[in-house]
């Protein structure tokens, strides 16, 4: 299917866009830590086919978007940028799908921009009282010896690698060339620093003074579609279905929940089961 590629300016820097479609309903798909657009290429045709305009971006600071050493890359400033860039694609009411920390980037544009998203769909969410998550606060106690032992060219690798392999149930999901291509955007001699610092940035305010930037989302009403892993009983996701729904306690929220381990990589580690309950959540 054809997809245009775009540069949007957002302020700090230019986010790629990859759009699939033109004239449905849009559906915005907002990838995780360490991820990009990319993360999305079993799931952005299907839902093209279906008749949606589908959007997939990069982060700033991620994939092929700026990375600028002075911007903001927390998940409240993420979401603004999104929100200017959908500005400048002239959208109006979107539906959001959020992977891991993209999740948290989506619920922090529907709650400070509410007219702009219609539903949820929030896949395997960090805890928001928990950033920045037990997968990146083990990158970052094991930064300063990776980044030393590594070498000028593949810096980032020893980073995000185990992050990546970590993240799918099944190995066959993240064979070495798919690693490769995750780690591209971070090849040279500055990309472990570059990946560290938006580690270090995966926090919703710097200022825990601020009131929380995801206020108001108790207010919120459109559908919420949540993907969590159980484990093998379901058990592991029962809490975390319970804290979510009081914190979107206006909101339908219709829990999937799936025999994997929690935290796994929805859109790589089953992008067929995930597709279809997109497909049917939007319909």
């Amino acid at each position: 299917m054809y997809t245009e590629h775009l540069r949007i300016p957002v302020g700090a820097g230019a986010l790629h866009v990859e759009r699939l479609g033109r004239a449905g309903p849009a559906v915005v798909l907002v990838h995780g830590f360490g991820q990009c657009a990319f993360s999305w290429r079993a799931v952005a045709p299907v839902l093209a086919s279906a008749g949606y305009t589908v959007v997939c971006v990069d982060l700033l600071g991620f994939g092929e978007s700026d990375r600028p050493a002075s911007a903001a890359y927390g998940l409240t400033a993420q979401a603004e940028y999104l929100e200017r860039a959908l500005t400048a694609l002239r959208l109006g009411e979107v539906s959001v799908v959020g992977q891991d920390a993209g999740a948290e980037v989506a619920l922090v544009l529907a709650a400070r921009h509410p007219r702009r998203v219609q539903r949820l769909a929030l896949l395997e969410p960090l805890d928001p009282d928990d950033l920045p998550g037990p997968a990146i606060r083990a990158l970052q106690r094991t930064s300063a010896l990776s980044a030393l032992s590594a070498n000028s060219l593949f810096g980032a690798r020893p980073l995000l690698e185990p992050l990546l392999q970590d993240s799918v149930s099944d190995p066959a999901r993240m064979p070495e060339r798919l690693v490769l291509r995750y780690l591209a955007p971070w090849i040279g001699r500055n990309g472990a620093s570059e990946l560290l610092q938006l580690a270090s940035a995966v926090s919703l305010t710097e200022d825990s003074a601020e009131e929380s930037p995801l206020s108001g989302l108790e207010s919120f009403a459109g559908d919420v579609l949540l993907w969590c892993g159980g484990g093998e009983l379901g058990a592991a996701a029962a809490p975390r279905v319970k804290a979510w729904q009081a914190l979107l306690a206006a909101a339908s929220v219709v829990p999937v929940i799936t025999t994997r381990a929690p935290g796994m990589l929805v859109s790589e580690d089953d992008p067929e089961a995930l597709t279809t309950a997109l497909r049917e959540w939007l319909a």
